[in-house]
């Protein structure tokens, strides 16, 4: 029974780990729970799991309202499902470092253009500083959900 219960817990492990990083949500280290993109794009696109794409549109949908920006995380989001549908051209499931380059060019992108949407200086250095501490932290939290799920 306690083996049942720990690999039920290692199985959401992500779903946890992404609520857990959208609710603790600061306005310096953690702008609208915006680090819970990089689950969302890891176990979306680069080791896909069940189920977790329904969850990754609701939490796409979380983010939008913590940002206050209409469905902008989760057309992205959409749009990185469509172009991954090409997986002939670039198969984002063997890329090396957990995707991190692809979910930099992807995250770049998104915060590129909410910065060119109302450019200032303050909203440039909050975008430069966003993008390079989500890419930062990419790979420790995508290490650390795969050691806990044991993949």
């Amino acid at each position: 029974m306690k083996a049942k219960i720990i690999d039920f817990l290692r199985q959401l492990s992500p779903f946890l780990l992404t609520i857990g990083l959208w609710r603790l949500s600061n306005t310096f280290w953690n702008p609208a729970g915006i680090l819970a993109i990089i689950p969302l794009f890891f176990y979306s696109f680069i080791r896909p799991i069940d189920w977790f794409v329904l969850f990754s549109i609701l939490m796409c949908i979380a983010i939008d309202y913590n940002f206050e920006t209409v469905c902008y995380w989760l057309a992205l989001y959409c749009l990185m499902y469509s172009v991954n549908s090409f997986q002939n051209i670039i198969d984002l499931t063997r890329m090396e470092k957990n995707g991190l380059y692809a979910f930099m060019v992807f995250f770049g992108t998104a915060v590129l253009i909410q910065v060119f949407l109302n450019i200032t200086v303050a909203n440039l250095l909050a975008g430069i500083w966003v993008f390079a501490w989500a890419s930062i932290l990419y790979v420790p939290i995508t290490v650390l959900i795969q050691r806990i799920r044991n993949d």
